[in-house]
């Protein structure tokens, strides 16, 4: 897919730095579907932009303390879809999905955990888990989807999109798909620092 326009998006982030604007640009400039997570869709809807809840596409409540809300296959067959495959597209169709074009997502503050001290059962609750599932999906999937790992891109690929008329080049994303990946091996490694026995 050389260059495909943005009208699904999905935002999940801790960070919250910026997403309200990013959100409200991405629909009222430009018309995309934002869908959205938790706390993230609670701030966008309370800045007045239209935001559609993740369970609302799911259909599932989140659960297990927030544990479980995204790790579901409409939304990850929405970001792994290779829109180019044919019977991909048959797929996402034959089981009611759809398929997204953008995954804005940053991480968990497992870095602060650590650094404040919690305790080990505390920092556990730190890890991310489905959030790195998001950014390694649309990661890999580059050739169809754009993947935003954090607040500092979001300045760039709106520029990217206003100059190509809501299009994002094949070279961006995978750029992006680089830094994405990049992310999540740093934030892996933290991790494997903390739980390593005598660190």
């Amino acid at each position: 897919m050389t260059n495909p326009q943005v009208k699904r998006v999905l935002v999940s982030v801790t960070d919250k730095t910026g997403v309200v604007e990013f959100a409200r640009a991405l629909h009222e400039e430009f018309g995309a579907e934002i869908i959205s997570t938790g706390g993230t869709a609670k701030v966008i809807a309370e800045a007045g932009v239209d935001v559609t809840p993740i369970d609302a596409v799911t259909n599932f409540p989140e659960m297990m303390d927030g544990r479980v809300k995204t790790l579901h296959p409409k939304i990850h067959g929405g970001i792994l879809a290779n829109k180019d495959l044919p019977e991909h597209m048959a797929t996402l169709e034959e089981k009611g999905i759809k398929p997204f074009d953008l995954v804005c997502v940053n991480l968990y503050d497992f870095a602060g955990a650590v650094e404040r001290k919690l305790s080990l059962e505390q920092a556990v609750e730190e890890i991310d888990i489905g959030g790195p599932c998001m950014i390694r999906a649309a990661a890999k999937n580059f050739h169809s989807i754009l993947v935003l790992p954090g607040t500092k891109w979001y300045a760039t690929a709106m520029q990217e999109m206003k100059e190509h008329g809501m299009k994002v080049s094949l070279d961006f994303r995978q750029a992006m798909a680089s830094r994405a990946f990049e992310a999540t091996s740093r934030y892996d490694a933290l991790i494997t620092s903390y739980l390593r026995p005598g660190a």
